[in-house]
């Protein structure tokens, strides 16, 4: 089926994607890959919890490591527009029967939590701690030099089904992979902030979290980090790439942290804001779908993905399959 036409006045109003709360069996390790290989800077940290940012973010954190007994996603948060927008979700939540609660972040305030219908955890909120620029403090820039968090994919039981509801409130689809046997969608890419994608879905076992990506100045700074991670211990990490996306037409690399969850490195997608932008359509045995040179991804890039903290995960009503590398 054709994606819906884009709702260009939500019930509410997010700004973009914020942060997600990861957690992690051995902090240390997770410290060692996600700030002294990848990059980003420690902005609070003590025994139990690692805050995270990149080089261009002001606001207090894009990612937060919590030590835990088990490799899984918290939440994921979502920057709203202003203070009305909070009460405002919530009252949409509710309608739609999603269980909703108040609580007090020390970093943002009054934050929403609630979940979407098919089991996500989700919180918004309106302002975040600020801090001092640092994007040209540039003796602090290392890795892969992460300029900012940039999307989240997830695996949907039903990419439609997912599509409809984030549509409702606000998100508009960019480009879409059908299966041309159903007429249903495979996979589908939706933005707030005007790039290609804020959010994505990709059919599979879910709800699970894909992967998170950050947005990089430079394929060159990709190549770099590969050289990097070969010679210094995290060859086993690199998952995927460097290719050329045909969705999104971006440079991209995936790479794996100490607890499994994926991460991509992301550079040069393309301006998305009007509001009448036609989404792109793709066939989902089209090989320059998954990379524009046609090479297919791996067997684990469709099976493998993070489970949310006590969300239980169920399989997909849609058995299509699209090229998989041998």
């Amino acid at each position: 089926m054709p994606v819906p036409a884009p709702v260009l006045y939500p019930p509410f109003n997010i700004v973009r994607l914020s942060h997600v709360v990861y957690r992690v069996k051995d902090l240390a390790k997770s410290r060692a890959f996600y700030v002294d290989l990848l990059g980003l800077q420690v902005t609070e940290e003590n025994d139990r919890e690692i805050y995270l940012r990149a080089m261009e973010e002001r606001g207090h954190h894009c990612i937060k490591l919590e030590k835990a007994g088990v490799s899984e996603v918290n939440v994921l948060g979502f920057k709203l527009y202003d203070a009305p927008d909070l009460d405002k979700a919530e009252t949409f939540f509710r309608s739609k029967a999603m269980p909703t609660a108040w609580v007090d972040h020390p970093q943002m305030g009054r934050t929403l939590k609630t979940r979407d219908p098919f089991g996500t955890p989700l919180e918004f909120y309106v302002r975040m701690e600020r801090l001092a620029p640092i994007h040209q403090q540039y003796k602090l820039y290392s890795g892969v030099k992460p300029l900012r968090i940039d999307h989240f994919n997830m695996f949907s039981i039903d990419v439609d089904a997912s599509v409809a509801f984030y549509n409702e409130i606000g998100f508009r689809a960019t480009e879409y992979t059908e299966d041309a046997e159903t007429g249903k969608c495979w996979a589908v890419w939706m933005h707030r902030k005007g790039g290609v994608h804020d959010v994505a879905f990709t059919n599979g076992r879910g709800p699970r979290l894909h992967h998170t990506a950050f947005w990089v100045g430079s394929p060159l700074h990709i190549i770099e980090f590969l050289d990097l991670m070969s010679t210094t211990g995290w060859l086993s990490s690199i998952e995927r790439g460097p290719g050329r996306h045909g969705i999104s037409n971006a440079f991209f690399l995936y790479i794996r942290d100490p607890d499994g969850h994926r991460i991509e490195i992301y550079n040069a997608d393309y301006q998305t804001v009007d509001p009448d932008h036609e989404p792109i359509k793709w066939d989902l045995k089209d090989p320059q779908r998954q990379t524009l040179w046609g090479a297919p991804a791996p067997r684990s890039w469709f099976d493998e993905g993070s489970q949310f903290q006590g969300v239980e995960v169920g399989e997909p009503t849609l058995k299509a399959q699209p090229i998989v590398a041998p």
